[in-house]
């Protein structure tokens, strides 16, 4: 057997979902720094499609590659198939693999074929805008992530819940879907490396490293 699925005895996989500017890259650092993990954003890698494409990567071009990816391959979860695969390409001496962020509940269903589990990370709305206005110059989003709180309200909505066929968004049945959750209000970086931890212990028992 070869593929994705092959892999299932020799690596652990999770899956971070949540909404913007709750954490999420940040957990995945954690698990990649003090944990061992591989950590792949799949929104970078629609970052990268839509610079190869020459459009501008915005959330809705994000959105747009993201579903056409869906539909193309009829593989809802082809996100994570593409974070696998470049797991497999790495050959490095990794735990697992941890990648954020899952936006469709097909990514959830696959990370589980996979034998992994799905975080939740989330915030409180206001937390979470200030958050990616203070770092979006350093993150080297200035542009993509100048937006009036509204706008940031308004996008998050749409991509709560599915606005067309199974390939769109549909960030409420990911939650659904997801195994446990971070509720990560305080910047923090000690307090949310224990509640890590203390998910890490529920999900796949004591010393996950």
């Amino acid at each position: 057997m070869t593929g994705p699925d092959c892999i299932l005895a020799r690596m652990k996989i999770i899956g971070i979902a949540g909404t913007n500017g709750s954490g999420k890259d940040t957990v995945g650092h954690i698990l990649a720094d003090d944990y061992g993990y591989l950590f792949i954003s799949v929104t970078d890698v629609l970052r990268e499609e839509a610079l190869k494409r020459a459009i501008e990567p915005s959330r809705e071009n994000l959105r747009m590659i993201s579903a056409e990816w869906r539909r193309e391959t009829g593989q809802l979860g082809v996100l994570v198939d593409k974070a696998v695969d470049k797991f497999e390409r790495e050959q490095g001496n990794y735990t697992g693999l941890v990648m954020a962020s899952l936006r469709n509940p097909g990514e959830a269903d696959r990370v589980h074929e996979l034998g992994g589990k799905v975080i939740w990370i989330d915030a409180d709305p206001r937390i979470r805008y200030d958050r990616i206005q203070a770092n979006a110059a350093a993150r080297g989003r200035a542009a993509e992530d100048a937006m009036p709180f509204e706008q940031f309200i308004a996008d998050e909505t749409t991509e709560m819940s599915q606005s067309g066929d199974a390939a769109t968004l549909d960030m409420s049945a990911v939650k659904a879907r997801s195994d446990t959750s971070i509720i990560n209000n305080q910047d923090d970086l000690q307090n949310l490396k224990t509640r890590l931890e203390e998910v890490l212990n529920d999900l796949t028992g004591p010393d996950p490293k």
